[in-house]
């Protein structure tokens, strides 16, 4: 975690901001577009811009645009989908009480900023940190008494258990990836073909491949009902007023999928961050979003007990190393790292994914 911050865009904040306004004029003509700014928690997939807008008819002054990956970043996933992530807001929001933002503009053309775009009402609030991760010392969740964590995480928790129950499946069956067999079958099967993406020629992850052969021994035998999963299911992802959620982001991953491939993400996300921080000498944050709590509440809240969490676990850290795998060879690809020996050191959490593997993690 002491390595420089892998860049994260090749584009210039202040040509898109001119682009945008160009762009803008066009939907509402003299709109003023003002306080452009890219927020310091800008990811490594889509790309936000910040920005308001001045006119008498403008639907919502204070925005927040997701732009796709810029093609010549070396992009982390091999494609983004905007209209996608585009209807998914829009549904959630039809129906469901969760705090999505609203979505306004959507933009298909490339030509406007380099990639397609949508608009959407920006939320005010507080983000839990990625770098430094919450779980560190010096951020506000890191120092906010035991009760005020013991809120935020009911609260979060609510808002898995809420969107799998109440959103209807037939509204989530467009995310189906193509092919055959079961939704579980089919995610597995997609994140087979990005993890070949990933290592196409380039040097292969014998770690990786035993945790996809580890899957298949642990498959569960009653995978259980699709849901719409949010997909990158974690408090990262949530704007907070206090201890509330205020706004639930980032649906790129949204999929049509098994409750616990959701709660897996939730669960090991946070493992990921708390391994990490007990790693470089902190205690971190040990009674937070434990597996065992989240799984008990989660339960309650739902009326469905969680189960087979081994294999859910090891799936969620299987496709977050593919990802790292990916966010390393494209810090090797800018000269920011070098690749060594064995490719499976490239992948921050390799020693928990391995303790999975082997069934000595939890």
């Amino acid at each position: 975690m002491t390595a420089p911050r892998p860049r994260t865009s090749t584009r210039e904040p202040e040509e898109l901001g001119r682009r945008l306004t160009a762009w803008l004029d066009r939907r509402l003509p003299g709109a003023k577009v003002t306080g452009t700014s890219v927020p310091g928690s800008n990811g490594m997939s889509s790309e936000t811009l910040l920005f308001d807008v001045e006119h008498p008819d403008a639907p919502v002054r204070s925005c927040a645009l997701r732009l796709a990956a810029d093609p010549a970043a070396y992009t982390v996933f091999p494609a983004y989908d905007m209209p996608r992530q585009h209807r998914v807001m829009g549904l959630v929001a039809e129906h469901t009480d969760l705090p999505v933002p609203r979505v306004l503009w959507l933009e298909e053309d490339p030509a406007p900023l380099g990639s397609p775009f949508f608009v959407m009402a920006r939320a005010e609030g507080r983000v839990p940190p990625d770098v430094m991760p919450y779980t560190y010392e010096g951020n506000w969740l890191h120092s906010a008494t035991d009760a005020e964590r013991a809120e935020l995480q009911e609260a979060s928790i609510s808002l898995l258990a809420r969107l799998h129950d109440q959103f209807p499946v037939e509204e989530a069956r467009f995310l189906l990836p193509a092919g055959e067999g079961s939704p579980l079958r089919r995610h597995v099967d997609g994140q087979r073909a990005y993890y070949a993406w990933v290592v196409d020629g380039l040097a292969r992850s014998p770690l990786l491949e035993r945790a996809f052969d580890r899957l298949e021994e642990l498959w569960p035998a009653d995978e259980g009902a699709p849901v719409l999963n949010w997909g990158d299911a974690r408090i990262g992802n949530v704007v907070y007023d206090g201890f509330r959620p205020a706004a639930v982001l980032d649906w790129e991953m949204a999929a049509c999928a098994p409750r616990e491939v959701d709660l897996g993400w939730t669960v090991y996300l946070h493992r990921f961050f708390q391994d990490l921080t007990v790693g470089f000498g902190q205690p971190g944050l040990p009674d937070f979003l434990r597996r065992e709590d989240l799984e008990r509440r989660y339960a309650e809240l739902t009326g469905h007990t969680p189960r087979d969490m081994e294999f859910h676990t090891l799936y969620a850290a299987l496709r977050h190393g593919i990802v790292m795998l990916r966010i390393a060879y494209r810090q090797a690809y800018f000269g920011e790292v070098e690749v060594p020996a064995d490719p499976d050191g490239l992948i921050l959490h390799h020693a928990a994914l391995a303790a999975m593997v082997q069934g000595t993690y939890w």
